[in-house]
């Protein structure tokens, strides 16, 4: 959330107060709308990728602390887990080669971090769930040191009550609890930003939902949880699970979870901002100073930072976004999706598909949202997170018909969606060889159904066939990963299997 709070902060005497201010915010948010006092759209993109830190054998490093201290750069920072951390890239122009631009910077930046963590016998490793985590990593002790996690783990405990209950059934079943919200932190992401203007917002962010199923799909990374194999896309699950909030009772009489796709297309980014106060508790009620509505009286721009710090607290795959920027107030469409890695190059593919993708259907003269009911787009979503790279969706049929039709994501990508995103990246005035190059990285994938989840499964079983019991089978998986993301090759084009002198090693 980047909120500097202080782990004693919060009176519980200070919640209607703070919930007045919210209703305060979305007032003043309103009224910003409504005076179109937004700045002007410059077509800028922004990107975040969540990190991993493994050592040599594999095994996860509770040292972003001492990570951090040596990379002595303010664009990486802490995640929750002192096995996190997290890189911000500065924002970019969509134009020219601006993906071939962002990888180097990536692979400068990721290399310098990587040196330096190797210092204290660590590495930088970018996958959506560390194979390797036990759940005695995934406890208080490894947070990181900010106080501002401690006191969302101590707010969210409250708001449940009892332990954190995680049951994913995959192709194994996990059932287990915790007493924090640790498990968290296995969850890696990139987080790929939009800036739009608020007559655009509501058409990309529904654009956003309804391909984010695809994204999924195409970029599954974390098939393995506490040993056990579970869906293609793990994190979705886990992540609802470990911020579940709600009792048992809650759920059962439809009290909507804190990690959430959604349950309807939206027509302004207003309408997202008020959905958190009119669903969600305030986990974090602590007041600025700042009052937004006299703010607007006296001419300014009002921060509302009470509305930005809940919003942080609504963990949506797509997240609206308010800011100010040199005094001006902007709004972002934050896609949260997809996993990190497994390469730089898999990660700028997936960007540029997105990016094309997105600006393609909010252009588009008959928005798919209009043709596709958003039950469907949950469906999808599940499908891809519990099958990635082999699951069906659904889609609009093309033509005058309508309809919607059932078809695998493969097909779906490359005979409809590749061409799609090719229109927008040239709609961004994207160079055709930054184009061709990483949507060609996409086909790939395509054309040999694979991805990270599916490489990783693969390359497991292979493992265990050769005699490796299953802890020592993912870790050496989880080595042969580390070594093929460092020669930076994209995954479908990896070898499956563990080299025959390293499985001979282990047994």
């Amino acid at each position: 959330m980047g909120e500097k709070v202080e782990a004693d902060g919060v009176d519980p005497s200070g919640r209607q107060q703070y919930r007045r201010k919210l209703q305060r915010c979305l007032e003043g948010l309103g009224r910003l709308l409504e005076e179109k006092r937004f700045d002007r759209p410059k077509n800028l993109m922004g990107l975040e990728i969540e990190l991993n830190l493994a050592g040599a054998d594999g095994m996860p490093r509770m040292m972003n602390a001492e990570v951090l201290g040596r990379i002595g750069s303010g664009d990486f920072q802490t995640e929750l887990g002192m096995f996190n951390l997290e890189v911000n890239i500065v924002p970019h122009r969509l134009g020219g080669r601006v993906f071939d631009r962002l990888a180097e910077e990536l692979r400068t930046g990721l290399g310098y971090a990587h040196r330096k963590a190797a210092e204290v016998d660590a590495g930088i490793v970018m996958i959506g769930i560390l194979p390797t985590l036990a759940r005695r990593d995934l406890v208080p002790a490894n947070f990181s040191s900010a106080d501002r996690y401690m006191l969302l783990n101590d707010q969210m405990c409250a708001a449940r009550g009892e332990d954190f209950a995680l049951d994913i059934e995959g192709v194994e079943r996990l059932t287990c609890t915790s007493g924090s919200i640790a498990p968290e932190a296995a969850c890696t992401s990139v987080q790929l930003h939009l800036q739009v203007t608020p007559a655009r917002f509501a058409d990309v962010w529904n654009a956003a939902q309804a391909i984010t199923p695809v994204q999924v799909a195409l970029g599954a990374n974390s098939p393995f949880l506490f040993g056990k194999e579970l869906w293609r896309e793990s994190r979705p699950p886990l992540f609802l699970q470990a911020t579940d909030v709600r009792p048992p009772e809650f759920r059962t009489q439809g009290v909507r979870p804190r990690t959430w796709f959604g349950e309807r297309w939206v027509d302004s980014a207003y309408d997202l901002f008020e959905e958190n106060l009119r669903y969600f508790p305030p986990l974090l009620p602590l007041c600025d100073e700042e009052d937004p509505l006299q703010v607007l009286d006296d001419g300014g721009v009002p921060r509302l930072r009470e509305l930005a710090l809940h919003n942080g607290t609504v963990y949506r795959w797509n997240r609206p976004v308010y800011d100010v920027t040199d005094g001006v107030p902007h709004l972002r469409v934050e896609n949260r999706v997809l996993p990190a890695g497994p390469t730089v190059t898999d990660v700028i593919a997936n960007t540029a598909f997105y990016y094309g993708l997105v600006r393609a259907l909010a252009d588009a003269p008959r928005p798919v949202w209009k043709r596709l009911p958003f039950e469907a787009a949950a469906r999808n979503f599940d499908a891809a997170c519990r099958y990635g790279i082999e699951a069906e969706l659904e889609w609009p049929r093309q033509g005058r018909a309508g309809g919607v039709a059932r078809l695998s994501a493969v097909q779906l990508v490359r005979d409809e969606l590749l061409p799609l995103a090719a229109a927008g990246l040239d709609a961004w005035g994207i160079e055709p060889a930054d184009r061709d190059h990483y949507l060609g990285v996409i086909e790939g994938r395509c054309r040999r159904r694979t991805n990270g989840a599916s490489w990783q499964v693969d390359t497991y079983h292979r493992a265990r066939e050769a005699g490796l019991e299953r802890e020592a089978a993912l870790a050496v998986t989880t080595r042969r990963y580390i070594e093929l993301m460092a020669l930076g090759d994209p995954v479908h084009s990896w070898p499956v299997g563990i080299p025959a002198h390293a499985s001979a090693r282990l047994r």
